[in-house]
């Protein structure tokens, strides 16, 4: 039962915490609520068994001892108590969430994102809410002390039941406005699950997919054309997913993957996404990385990828979107194509820049080149910088492997 119990906790807690956030609109109280709830099925389920609708169980329950937390509150506060009256009004508030449509889900993001909210207060919620993130976890990922990310969280949470910033998915003319903050987060959120920023696991599964699902909404609710390169993005990347971890869970790079393992519906609804993109003209830069990702997926070994295509598609996206990173993976798809000499030369003038700094993947990339060209000694400090600011165990495990193999004599 336990088992089971921590099953629905993984799986189903984001959603049920979604519904309850719409039932109860406040954040704080939601959660209460979802606690009180997992609480009582633990207390409950291993005697009188689980039942036939966990997730419809937990919404009802979370709202009940939500409602008696509110009755306790409205002795001393009248607010709260019409608040009470209220909920006791909703007659059939618990459904079941999927197959239906807007997805509590989907409204919770348009509400994290919501222009009110300052971009970064938007990313530190939804990655809370939505993902089920600690404050520590995100605060690791934005490269910031966790009561910075605290009181971002806070307030953001404070501006939204302050204004009454309303728990919806917009109305359609609203909605393309909104619609690249969402995309941002709904990427974010797929990048959790495909690189986690800690923890000891290569991936997380859980939010891929959800990230992935969120994605085909978006593309249902809007059909532009950027949410469907970032559909396109994420089943491409996701089909390796396989792949990027051994028999002992340990991280295998993209050139080491066997590529057999990739999940070929993905790649075949991901290919065709991308081929009807490109036929309509031009792309953003969701587009552009799912061409950059259709290219890997085309080639049946390392060897057969076309890295002058790829090059070509990051020259292209650095026009529309010349951020550090991009300009990281462009010097590494240089070095494939024309030798890791050149490839170096580009991120050492990233790192006189001034930036990535604490962005593990810059040294760890920077580690890689200077092995190639013979600098050993070089690529094992780098390694070892790389090495202090990995927080994914997994990602820390392989970067003390490459320092091994280069280990000073």
């Amino acid at each position: 039962m336990a088992a089971a119990l921590d099953r629905v906790y993984r799986e189903d807690s984001r959603r049920i915490l979604a519904t309850l956030i719409r039932l109860l609109r406040d954040f704080d109280l939601a959660e209460e609520a979802l606690h009180d709830a997992f609480l009582a099925a633990a207390e409950q389920w291993p005697a009188d068994g689980a039942p036939g609708n966990p997730v419809a169980w937990l919404v009802s329950t979370g709202r009940f001892r939500a409602l008696d937390r509110v009755r306790r509150r409205a002795v001393y506060d009248q607010k709260l108590g019409l608040l009470a009256a209220e909920l006791e009004r909703v007659a059939e508030p618990v459904s079941d969430s999927d197959g239906t449509w807007p997805d509590d889900r989907l409204r919770l993001i348009f509400t994290c994102c919501h222009p009110a909210l300052a971009p970064e207060a938007r990313v530190a919620l939804t990655l809370r809410t939505v993902c089920g993130l600690n404050t520590e976890e995100i605060a690791r990922a934005f490269l910031v002390p966790a009561p910075t990310l605290a009181q971002r969280i806070v307030r953001a949470k404070a501006k939204i039941r302050d204004a009454g910033i309303p728990y919806v998915v917009p109305e359609p003319h609203e909605i393309h406005d909104r619609l690249e903050g969402v995309l941002q987060v709904v990427y974010l959120v797929f990048n959790e699950g495909y690189s986690p920023a800690a923890g000891a696991s290569v991936t997380r599964a859980d939010l891929a997919r959800e990230a992935i699902r969120l994605g085909r909404l978006l593309v249902e609710l809007t059909g532009d054309i950027e949410a469907r390169g970032l559909l396109a993005l994420m089943l491409l990347q996701d089909a390796r997913r396989a792949a990027r971890a051994d028999s002992a869970g340990a991280l295998v790079l993209l050139e080491d993957q066997d590529r057999t393992r990739w999940g070929q519906d993905q790649l075949a609804e991901g290919l065709g996404l991308v081929s009807r993109l490109l036929g309509e003209g031009e792309v953003g830069p969701y587009g552009i990385q799912a061409a950059i990702a259709a290219v890997h997926a085309r080639a049946r070994r390392v060897s057969d990828t076309d890295w002058p295509e790829v090059v070509r598609w990051y020259e292209l996206l650095m026009t529309s979107s010349p951020t550090p990173v991009v300009a990281l993976n462009h010097a590494v798809a240089v070095a494939m194509a024309r030798g890791p000499a050149e490839g170096l030369q580009l991120v050492e003038a990233i790192i006189a820049r001034g930036e990535l700094r604490g962005y593990v993947h810059l040294h760890s990339a920077r580690a890689e080149l200077l092995h190639r060209v013979g600098r050993d000694a070089d690529a094992w400090l780098a390694f070892q910088e790389a090495h202090r600011l990995a927080t994914n165990d997994a990602e820390r495990a392989h970067l003390g492997r490459r320092m091994a193999v280069l280990r000073p004599g």
